[in-house]
């Protein structure tokens, strides 16, 4: 039960407007994990940036299981198996990001560009359900929770990830 296990990678672009940069953006994801990608909204409205509230500015997609964790590899080989220490949460979750995608082994179309993405890792434990369901719900106790050197092992172990 103390075993830490991928719950969800996001794999996310932020492209700041909407229109053939945000298609172009969603197709570099549906060809890298083969989902539809959903669209994020602007929560505000930002004048100097031209964005209006409601209006689609990102794509991101959720991939749960061992597609996820082949991703994360190719990902991590980008970043030459290495990671920041801010790049953890203090609940278990890492995230780092890539300025270009065509280092993911990805082949360069020049009517897409390239663009940077983001990947965000949600660790947890067996029994983590008890904090979600509907019925009965409790909370987890301190000692099953998922800290930030506990994930920091996990990667290393798994990966073989330095740190700097």
């Amino acid at each position: 039960m103390k075993d830490l296990r991928i719950s969800k990678l996001i794999c996310a672009i932020r492209v700041g407007t909407s229109g053939d940069p945000l298609t172009k953006a969603s197709r570099v994801l549906e060809s890298l994990t083969g989902q539809t990608p959903v669209y994020g909204k602007a929560k505000s409205t930002i004048r100097t940036f031209s964005i209006r509230r409601n209006e689609e500015i990102a794509t991101y997609v959720t991939v749960r299981g061992p597609k996820a964790i082949g991703i994360i590899e190719r990902a991590l080989r980008v970043t030459k198996f290495t990671l920041l220490d801010k790049n953890f949460s203090d609940n278990g979750c890492f995230g780092f990001g890539i300025s270009e995608h065509i280092d993911l082994d990805m082949k360069y179309d020049p009517a897409i560009g390239i663009f940077g993405m983001e990947f965000y890792v949600v660790l947890t434990r067996p029994g983590n359900r008890v904090a979600h369901r509907k019925h009965c719900a409790a909370r987890i106790g301190k000692p099953h929770r998922v800290t930030k050197e506990d994930a920091k092992q996990w990667v290393k172990e798994k990966f073989d990830v330095e740190y700097m």
